[in-house]
């Protein structure tokens, strides 16, 4: 077995990875320390399109972790590279928040309800009936389906909420076409944000909480993967999985070291 190429670039998930329901997570603050002092090109990810990069900036800093804006990658932008490289100049009709607006317009799409080219799917904590009935209306009227990412249920104080993927299900339900997910654990969200930092899969590692996003995207995308056990997934979880991350860790403070 050809022996692996030292790290050389870090992307990590954000919940579950870093921080744990508005607080961060021991190790964590060490760890992107030692990043940024190493120099390395690195990344947080999240599949969470509701916020802008600068807005996980600031909530990240108030939790003391101090991550540039250009290190943070989202399943908004993901998108909006996605639709920029597919269609440049093209329109959309979108649910979502301002994450995911805000990546449109900065690839210079317009925000339509009229014959739009493509009808975009987001996490929003106000899902309507309305919009909803009109995203289905439009795709089946040609508007083709992209949503930014798979995952059905999101986390909160009171429980799981749905999320993009359950309302994603919703609309293929009433119009028999499945959408296109940017996000994890589609590999091109890694591809894509390895190439915003000049990095390469084969000197990369990828660190997760949940192996069916995470590690699989990280795995399919060429990197090596180190799963964390402060979030979704527990060590037992792993055995049903027909893959395998290179390393399991019980927190991102047992990674520090390798940076």
């Amino acid at each position: 077995m050809a022996e692996r190429k030292p790290i050389e670039s870090w992307l990590t998930d954000m919940d579950g990875v870093l921080i744990h329901e508005g607080t961060p997570i021991p190790g964590a603050d060490a760890f992107i320390k030692r990043l940024r002092e190493s120099g390395k090109p690195f990344l947080v990810l999240t599949n969470n399109s509701i916020y802008t990069p600068r807005d996980l900036q600031a909530r990240l800093s108030r939790m003391g972790l101090q991550v540039p804006v250009e290190n943070i990658w989202t399943s908004a932008l993901a998108t909006a590279k996605f639709l920029d490289d597919q269609r440049p100049g093209g329109t959309a009709y979108v649910i979502g928040e301002a994450g995911l607006t805000t990546a449109l317009h900065d690839i210079g799409y317009i925000l339509t309800d009229h014959e739009p080219d493509y009808v975009v799917l987001g996490e929003t904590r106000t899902y309507s009936f309305e919009a909803m009935t009109k995203a289905v209306r439009l795709i089946n009227a040609g508007a083709r389906f992209i949503c930014t990412n798979p995952d059905e249920t999101g986390p909160s104080t009171e429980g799981p909420l749905p999320a993009t993927g359950a309302v994603a299900a919703l609309i293929t339900k009433a119009t028999g076409k499945k959408p296109y997910f940017a996000g994890k654990p589609n590999p091109l969200m890694m591809r894509t944000g390895l190439n915003a930092i000049g990095a390469h899969s084969e000197t990369s590692a990828m660190i997760g909480d949940r192996m069916d996003t995470d590690v699989l995207a990280g795995l399919e995308a060429g990197m090596q993967t180190f799963l964390v056990l402060t979030g979704l997934t527990t060590e037992q979880d792993t055995e049903k999985f027909p893959f395998r991350p290179t390393r399991t860790v019980a927190s991102i403070a047992d990674l520090v070291e390798l940076v």
